[in-house]
């Protein structure tokens, strides 16, 4: 029983001595706790500020000036839908104006396919190749519009490795079975037959349905002649 209280009074007396450090530690460096825990108050309260009265009006301000914008784009007037008609900012302002809100990155996707419309391929890699997103529908399309640029451009190399990136990027029947299909076509072109073979076979196993799908058999048909002469 002695041995037991006496392994008893040592534990309490370990406790007492970590209880007199820790109070010892806190009294030493009280000062620097407290504007240590002031600073991340002061953190939280500017960044709720921040967001509050900074972020969520300007947020708003770019998404008024972004419908207008989007809607010129789904017109076709991809000049008004760049620059602005005078009275709503196009693309290319909002990205300036408005470059840490969302928005301004979707703008940003915009202004590339408007410039690729419009001929301007430098204009659309530049802005194509600064868009960034985990989006399962822009992704494929902002790597297979690059793809677009760069071959317009006779970089074919280029080309292929974007179209290979959008098929790669997202596995739906939206996109992956149109940049299979471009993929195809523009190594057919390379006279990399067998490749675009596994392509267009892929698009008629995994994407019968499709438009693509639809339509595949005469590519099958003609690689399948190329590869035999």
């Amino acid at each position: 029983m002695a041995s037991k209280k006496t392994v008893q009074h040592d534990n309490l007396k370990e406790i007492e001595s970590a209880l007199t450090k820790t109070e010892q530690f806190i009294e030493d460096h009280q000062t620097k706790m407290i504007y240590g825990i002031g600073i991340i108050v002061l953190i939280v309260v500017v960044y709720l500020a921040f967001t509050r009265f900074y972020m969520k009006p300007k947020e708003k301000e770019a998404l008024s000036q972004m419908y207008m914008a989007e809607q010129y784009f789904e017109k076709d007037s991809f000049n008004l839908a760049l620059n602005g008609d005078g009275n709503y900012l196009g693309f290319l302002d909002i990205i300036d104006d408005y470059s840490i809100t969302p928005q301004a990155k979707l703008a940003r996707y915009y202004a590339g396919l408007s410039y690729l419309y419009l001929g301007q391929f430098d204009d659309a890699i530049d802005y194509l190749k600064g868009f960034k997103t985990k989006d399962i529908l822009l992704k494929p399309v902002a790597h297979g519009s690059l793809g677009d640029a760069y071959l317009e451009k006779g970089e074919k190399d280029k080309a292929l490795n974007q179209y290979e990136k959008a098929i790669s990027s997202s596995d739906n029947e939206m996109t992956t079975p149109l940049y299979l299909m471009k993929a195809g076509k523009l190594l057919e072109s390379m006279s990399k037959m067998e490749k675009a073979l596994q392509c267009y076979t892929k698009v008629k196993e995994k994407y019968p349905t499709t438009t693509e799908g639809r339509v595949v058999d005469k590519y099958i048909a003609r690689v399948n002649i190329a590869l035999k002469k």
